[in-house]
């Protein structure tokens, strides 16, 4: 039994040794929803936009890891639950922050979404002071917009029309807050609206497949660079 437990110990040393050398730098975090998390079927985490940024930061000399701890289904309130347990204890250098699909929907039976737009403008500021308060730059991105032919909400409406009104939202608390913003939705509408039809880019009109994170993790990457350099 000793020598089972040394072998081990001697394992995970090695194991910490080499990613030290290879990730040198504070981690980046990514905190969302099942967005952030990515992999479902049709898509491996490998392709997921925290892998993807992360290959690509590597290629461009910087060797900061991406951790990617979205959990799918999640809104702002959870996430400021847990986000000691798992940002905060990472010591990351900036935390990349995505949320509103969750908060924004509408479930059946119901007229209101589950988090109203002022509590969920209160939610992101308090994650960003929590980002601040651990020294790490907090990175605040809108969602990305659904397809051209999501289903319904329990409203009976366009899951988009209030997503759109929540990602107001979290352009002005990052105006506000003087933190930085990558406008996922919007980027993915105006292609919308330039004739791409951007339901290719998901695996069900929301989540994206592997080349809407690709295209989220092509946005990410200068803004990333550029404030890492500072």
């Amino acid at each position: 039994m000793k020598n089972i437990l040394s072998t081990t110990l001697v394992f995970l040393i090695a194991t910490f040794l080499v990613m030290a050398q290879e990730y040198p730098h504070p981690p980046l975090v990514c905190l969302g929803d099942s967005i952030t998390k990515g992999y479902r079927p049709g898509v491996t985490k490998e392709e997921t936009f925290s892998s993807q940024l992360e290959k690509l930061l590597l290629e461009k000399g910087c060797k900061n890891q991406v951790l990617n701890v979205g959990i799918g289904g999640e809104r702002t309130d959870q996430a400021l639950h847990r986000f000691e347990k798992d940002v905060a204890s990472k010591k990351p250098a900036m935390v990349l922050i995505m949320y509103g699909a969750n908060d924004s929907y509408i479930d059946k039976g119901k007229t209101s979404p589950r988090i109203s737009k002022e509590q969920f403008a209160t939610n992101l500021k308090e994650l960003v002071q929590k980002c601040k308060k651990i020294g790490a730059i907090p990175l605040l991105m809108t969602s990305n917009s659904y397809g051209r032919k999501p289903t319904n909400n329990g409203a009976d409406k366009n899951p988009n029309d209030l997503l759109s009104e929540f990602m107001v939202v979290t352009r002005l608390v990052a105006k506000e807050s003087n933190t930085l913003l990558i406008d996922h939705f919007e980027f993915w509408s105006l292609a919308d609206k330039s004739g791409t039809d951007v339901s290719k880019w998901t695996t069900d009109q929301l989540h994206p497949n592997p080349l809407g994170h690709k295209k989220m993790a092509e946005l990410i990457l200068p803004i990333v660079i550029k404030n890492l350099a500072k």
